[in-house]
């Protein structure tokens, strides 16, 4: 059993930044792992992704530039540093974990086989 807890939302004035951490417990083998975020009404997006090794990384068009996702495979912990945050970036952001047999990131959240519980960053305008 794999528990996947975020941390690092909150509310924050756009053109600001925000760091979200994901800690991982109950897997001693790093899996890849994503960032995904979703608003009322709307089907989880994805938005980075990251593979087992910290080697290879993908990001929604929506992310490139001003979002950075990185990995301490020691800490069991998976980050997403948020640069330039607009008000359209407000979402819950989930954390998810692939199967170990998949080495690197998927954009497709049926991929995943473990989730967190979400955190909540509100970016106002």
């Amino acid at each position: 059993q794999v528990q996947l807890v975020e941390s690092g939302g909150g509310l924050v004035q756009a053109g600001g930044s925000l760091r979200l951490s994901c800690a991982a417990s109950g897997r001693t083998v790093s899996s890849a792992m994503g960032w995904f975020r979703q608003t009322p009404g709307k089907e989880r997006e994805f938005v980075a992704g990251i593979s087992k090794s910290g080697s290879t990384t993908d990001y929604a068009n929506s992310a490139k530039g001003r979002f950075t996702i990185s990995r301490d495979n020691a800490r069991n912990t998976v980050y997403l540093q948020m640069n330039t945050l607009k008000p359209e970036d407000t979402a819950v952001y989930y954390c998810a974990a692939r199967p170990l047999q998949y080495s690197g990131p998927s954009i497709d959240p049926g991929a995943y086989d473990y989730w967190g519980q979400g955190t909540q960053v509100t970016v106002s305008s």
